[in-house]
């Protein structure tokens, strides 16, 4: 909702095509700028892409560099806002700790894969040198948020004697790694599908070592997991 509208407004057909309109403008930004960069991409070119005129987008969003801004920083929100909605599965049970950290993963890889998602990670690294200051802002807009929210979770979980966490923000960063950083070498950065078993045995593999590192299991690395669904006991 942008500045001046409110919720009686936004709801006025006018205003209802002003949102649309806006929308549009940021879908086929991203998908211009994702597509040749920031450098090559012009607004005339984004126009077209979006079905509006020229002049649409400046009385919008202004010059193309303002454009490239809001469209980073909007798209980062809403795909958080995806993103955060995954921890309504983090496991509330610790006697299935394991199983459900998987389904937790599986669920925020999924978001972190969305197409929309790797373009403005492709985008916010290409244009680092260009926009130093926009990885900041692109952070603060999505992923610290989630990183804080599941950093609370694994606290309190922690705080029950069902992990070993003394960091529960590195924790939860070291968590995202396990599961997912494998993931964009084996996508090209996002430009070729995944194959849907190689991405569940990252997830397995990184939840395995999550567990080694900050579960309260005082097994040694390698021995079996008690049970036949991989479950950890509090």
């Amino acid at each position: 909702m942008s500045v001046g509208e409110n919720e009686e407004t936004a709801g006025r057909p006018a205003d209802r095509g002003r949102l649309d309109k806006r929308r549009a403008i940021v879908e086929a930004a991203l998908r211009v700028f994702a597509q040749v960069g920031y450098a090559q991409a012009s607004l005339d070119v984004i126009a077209a892409e979006a079905g509006v005129s020229k002049p649409t987008i400046y009385n919008h969003l202004g010059s193309k560099e303002k454009l490239f801004r809001y469209v980073m920083t909007e798209t980062a929100a809403r795909s958080n806002a995806k993103t955060l909605d995954v921890l309504t599965a983090f496991p509330a049970d610790p006697g299935r700790l394991r199983p459900g950290l998987e389904d937790l993963a599986t669920k925020l890889v999924d978001c972190y894969c969305d197409e929309q998602s790797e373009a403005v990670r492709r985008l916010l690294y290409a244009e680092a040198v260009r926009f130093p200051d926009l990885f900041d802002a692109v952070r603060a807009s999505g992923p610290n948020q989630f990183t804080e929210a599941l950093a609370g979770r694994l606290a309190r979980l922690a705080n029950a004697g069902h992990l070993r966490v003394e960091d529960p923000v590195r924790a939860a960063n070291q968590f995202i790694a396990l599961v997912y950083d494998e993931l964009p070498g084996m996508s090209a950065l996002g430009t070729r599908p995944l194959d849907p078993e190689d991405v569940a045995k990252v997830v397995t593999a990184g939840v395995d070592t999550f567990l080694r590192a900050f579960g309260t299991d005082s097994r040694a690395p390698g021995a079996a997991a008690p049970g036949a669904d991989g479950e950890i006991s509090g």
